[in-house]
Formats: structure tokens, sequence, C-alpha cells
């Protein structure tokens, strides 16, 4: 279970909420509304007041760095650090096909890859770290509508698998229906429950 026992940052109001295993909760707001702060500080990379728990381990009894292997954030734009994709993480081949790559991908340059493609290899080298949370910023914004369909199932996969939370930021209405149980929007410095 990962819960938030008044999580504050700035410019956004206390946040209290849990999301059990298995579960997907959407997030949405304006640009600069604080969504991807909220990530950020879920992740234990930005200051924040309040706790956080995954499967009941508090966020201040570890590490950051352990922290971060259970509770993983996909940022909207990937970093690369190696010349190749391979060297970057290990994967099944089953997951590559599942986002419509062969195996030779892993030898492919990153400086050959198009944005979406590079969008689609983050989200495999965040899965192969088997995190217990998912902290997802726009992870299929690049993303044509079948391969953004493949993130998702990909994603809900993973969740029902290895019975996994996430948190899902998207500017699409329709993709948070198909992707969360519930969502919320944060507008005025809110959290607010967006009616199912």
């Amino acid at each position: 279970m990962l819960k938030l026992e008044d999580l504050k940052i700035a410019d956004v109001e206390a946040v209290s909420l849990t999301i059990r295993p298995g579960e997907c909760l959407g997030l949405c707001g304006d640009s600069g509304s604080g969504k991807t702060r909220l990530l950020r500080a879920i992740a234990d990379m930005d200051e924040h007041e309040g706790q956080v728990y995954a499967d009941e381990i508090a966020q201040c009894d570890v590490s950051g760095h352990e922290w971060r292997r259970r509770v993983s954030l996909l940022p909207a734009e990937s970093l690369w650090w190696f010349d190749r994709i391979g060297e970057h993480f290990e994967v099944q081949d089953r997951q590559l096909r599942q986002l419509g790559f062969d195996a030779d991908v892993l030898d492919w340059q990153v400086s050959r890859c198009s944005s979406g493609e590079k969008q689609r290899l983050a989200v495999l080298r965040l899965l192969a770290h088997s995190p217990r949370v998912l902290l997802l910023d726009e992870p299929s914004a690049n993303l044509d509508n079948g391969n953004a369909a493949r993130v998702e199932a990909l994603i809900r996969d993973y969740l029902d698998t290895r019975n996994a939370m996430a948190i899902w930021v998207s500017h699409d209405p329709a993709q948070l229906e198909r992707v969360a149980a519930s969502s919320y929007r944060v507008a005025d410095g809110r959290l607010q429950a967006l009616a199912p």
C-alpha cells in the first residue's frame, strides 16, 4: 500500500491518500500546478513535509537510494547516460515485444532513437528495476495511439502481476479513465477528487 500522510509541497495544500496494491491513481492539472513536484516529493527527490509509506515502510526510515528503488519516478523526459540502449538495463524479450521492439533494440545507439522510442524504452528501464510503486509523469505524451495503448497495457500487466501501485499523470482525461481506478486534479493549490 502507498500511503501519503499530510504530504505538503510548495503551493499545494497537504495531501493525504492511500493507493492499494494493483491500483492506479490518475492525476491531472494545468502545467505548473504541482503534479510533477508532488511525484518528486513522493520519490523523495524534492523537499516536502509530511510522510510517505510504501508497504508500511516510512520514507524517512530508508536511504533515498533504497526508497527510489521501491518508489520509482518516470520523468516526462528521460535521460540516457550510455551510448547504447542495452547498457542501461536488462529486459525480457516479451516486454520488448509488448512495446513493439525486437531484441536488437538493445544494440541501438541512443542517438538514433526518436523521442517516442526513448519514451517507450524508458518505461522498460523503469520496470526492469521491479519497483513497488510507479510514479509516471506523462509516460505516453509523445506517442501515437497505438504505442500509447501498448504502454498502457504493459503497465496494467505490471500492476496486476506484481501487485504494484501507480500514480499516472496525464493531460488526457480519456486515458485516465482507461488506466486509473480514481483520478484527482491539482488546481488552485489543492488536490481535488474527480467524479468517476
